[in-house]
């Protein structure tokens, strides 16, 4: 996928222009605020509906194949001239699209089945595994702040998943490994993902992505069988909540918040998605963390942190290369 590449990259990494390029744009915070909120209220939402009796398996067809539906009815309406792909290119979306889909259903799984802020940090893991990937797949050296961030985020969330508890441990197991492979699998979705946005729209790859992991759940789940449930109005709001409020949007807030300003400092400021949660999950489920799960959720998102802003400094050293 090269032929069109220059259109959304300029000449910049990870399918963003040059640093250069970037304007000094307070909205672009603004809008990554949003969208980090909106993911943070979809996951009490979600729990809300699992605490109501919705299962993880009902709840990712339904989210996957409203949003779908939703964005691919809006491109279709508004731009269609980004649902034109390559038929080389589909194979790569149908891997994008199953990548996705085990990324929200692990997500949601976990959240099943621990604290919605436990599960979004494990889930926040995802960066160090995407530098994990290019140690292992690019020329890219792995630097002392890396592993500094990589020790910092695991100490952090052995201590968030209550580990230095075998009680809690043992009781929450599932959770906590759906929670890492979440890490993984989003992980995996982001490196993809940015290769497709090096030719076509992030509005494209995220709709086709969408689609076929509609798809998947259509295929493994018998087709629309969650939408055949008797849900309450109050579920029912909830679900469409997430479906297009905690999906659709969020994504577009974020791709929205990148081109105002330096990724780095998108992924920074998305941190704000796991302290919102907590907060959330206190005032409307209840959820409260130990005092060291606390100190590990501060661990977790200052290692990020710490490795987000080494980003930069990276790349530079992996293009000298």
């Amino acid at each position: 996928m090269k032929r069109n590449a220059d259109n959304y990259r300029g000449a910049g990494e990870a399918g963003f222009p040059h640093h250069a390029t970037f304007r000094t744009n307070r909205s672009g915070y603004v809008f990554v605020m949003f969208a980090a909120v909106l993911w943070a209220c979809s996951g009490s939402a979600a729990k809300f509906l699992f605490n109501s009796g919705v299962t993880p398996f009902q709840l990712i067809q339904l989210r996957t194949t409203m949003a779908a539906a939703a964005l691919l009815l809006w491109i279709a309406v508004r731009r269609p001239s980004l649902l034109r792909v390559s038929r080389k290119d589909l194979a790569f979306f149908v891997f994008l699209g199953m990548s996705l889909a085990s990324a929200q259903f692990t997500y949601l799984y976990a959240i099943s089945r621990i604290q919605v802020a436990a599960a979004i940090l494990l889930q926040y893991q995802a960066p160090l595994f995407v530098a994990l990937y290019m140690v292992a797949f690019t020329r890219t050296k792995i630097t002392a702040r890396t592993l500094a961030a990589m020790a910092g985020a695991l100490s952090g969330c052995y201590l968030v998943v209550g580990a230095y508890s075998m009680d809690l441990l043992h009781l929450n197991s599932a959770g906590i490994l759906s929670g890492v492979a979440s890490a993984v699998a989003f992980a995996w979705y982001a490196v993809q993902s940015d290769i497709g946005m090096r030719t076509y729209s992030p509005w494209t790859v995220l709709c086709y992505a969408l689609v076929f992991a509609a798809c998947a759940w259509n295929i493994l789940i018998p087709p629309l069988q969650a939408f055949t449930f008797s849900y309450t109005t109050v579920q029912w709001w909830w679900i469409l909540f997430i479906g297009i409020v905690g999906t659709i949007l969020p994504f577009g807030f974020y791709n929205k918040g990148i081109r105002l300003i330096r990724p780095t400092h998108a992924s920074i400021t998305a941190t704000l998605e796991p302290i919102t949660a907590a907060f959330i999950a206190y005032i409307l489920l209840g959820e409260t963390m130990e005092l060291w799960q606390v100190v590990g959720a501060g661990l977790v998102i200052s290692s990020i942190v710490f490795l987000q802003t080494g980003r930069k400094s990276v790349q530079k050293n992996s293009i000298a290369s």
